[in-house]
């Protein structure tokens, strides 16, 4: 097999595509009541907004604190978007409870990938420690023998500055990749531009029906390149981003302004320590009035009580809160 595949330096204004109809996922936030209670109504109200708006809601995510949820708990979200989705698409991630060290655990993919399925849903292999410690080529076959007893699924390219056991293909790899018949398309959070620039170039000389989803929410523009994307931000503003989407299929000028206005609010929502973004979300929503606390779970990272100014400012300038509002 070759094993070489080049990345390509030119600037990427050969992958613009004006007037291209996008495909939004949005990873759904799970709001907590208190540090130990997660709100249940909050979040089937926040997957009603989000496939009101139009968007592919995905749950179990990072975003929905799945690495951390047991089970049983995902397992009644699962219940949740099966009920509420009612026959449209979602996605919820596939996830493998193990420790540094562990090896991998194939069957417990394929245990979660078959619940996911059951319930009417797209599995997204979330990386785990015994997956992120193989080596590339390792990492691929097990991602294809989870692929030979689906239908279909979405592969899951995470930088570690979200979670310790992320790991991000090489460009070999990816074409790799898109060689599983079953993998439709893949998450790409590197949060790095050039290695998703190469990701649709490859794409569109190989199997150009598959999904390259943006999962950089520090360049929510990489859809004007032709990545649709799987966004933790779009979870703060679902009716906001479908607009956006809107606006760009149909050629509007103002696709822009709103766009900068967004990734001005992801910007500050995912600077460092990245995973408090969740936190971000909560307090955004809260200020919205979408849900009813903006606390945590237990042990997540927090942001400041003062980001809400913030937060409240650029909600204004979004026009989704009244600019003079208290916080």
């Amino acid at each position: 097999m070759c094993r070489t595949v080049d990345a390509v330096t030119t600037p990427p204004f050969d992958l613009l595509r004006p007037g291209r109809t996008i495909t939004g996922m949005s990873a759904v936030l799970l709001p907590y009541l208190d540090p130990d209670t997660p709100d249940l109504d909050g979040l089937a109200a926040h997957l009603e907004r989000t496939l009101a708006a139009g968007l592919v809601p995905a749950v179990n995510m990072d975003t929905g604190f799945g690495p951390s949820l047991d089970d049983d708990r995902r397992a009644e979200v699962l219940g949740i978007a099966r009920d509420l989705c009612a026959g449209a698409e979602f996605v919820a991630g596939a996830h493998v409870d193990d420790a540094p060290g562990d090896a991998l655990d194939l069957d417990r993919y394929h245990q979660q990938v078959e619940l996911i399925a059951g319930h009417g849903g797209t599995p997204i292999l979330f990386p785990s420690h015994g997956l992120g410690a193989l080596d590339e080529e390792a990492q691929v076959a097990a991602m294809a023998a989870v692929g030979e007893r689906c239908d279909r699924f979405l592969g899951f390219e995470l930088s570690r500055a979200f979670h310790p056991a992320g790991f991000v293909l090489s460009l070999e790899g990816y074409r790799d990749l898109l060689a599983i018949p079953s993998c439709v398309g893949a998450k790409h959070s590197s949060l790095e531009r050039a290695p998703e620039w190469d990701r649709l170039r490859l794409r569109d000389r190989v199997r150009p029906e598959f999904m390259v989803l943006t999962g950089n929410d520090l360049a929510i523009d990489m859809v004007c390149y032709g990545s649709d994307y799987l966004l933790g931000i779009s979870t703060f503003a679902p009716d906001l981003f479908a607009e956006r989407d809107r606006r760009w299929a149909a050629g509007e000028e103002s696709f822009h302004q709103l766009d900068d206005d967004l990734q001005y609010l992801g910007r500050f929502a995912f600077r460092t320590p990245v995973p408090a973004y969740k936190h971000s979300a909560a307090q955004f929503l809260h200020l919205r009035g979408w849900i009813r606390s903006d606390v945590t779970p237990r042990g997540a990272p927090t942001r400041p009580g003062s980001d809400r100014a913030v937060l409240a400012e650029l909600a204004g300038r979004l026009g989704v809160l009244d600019p003079g509002v208290t916080v």
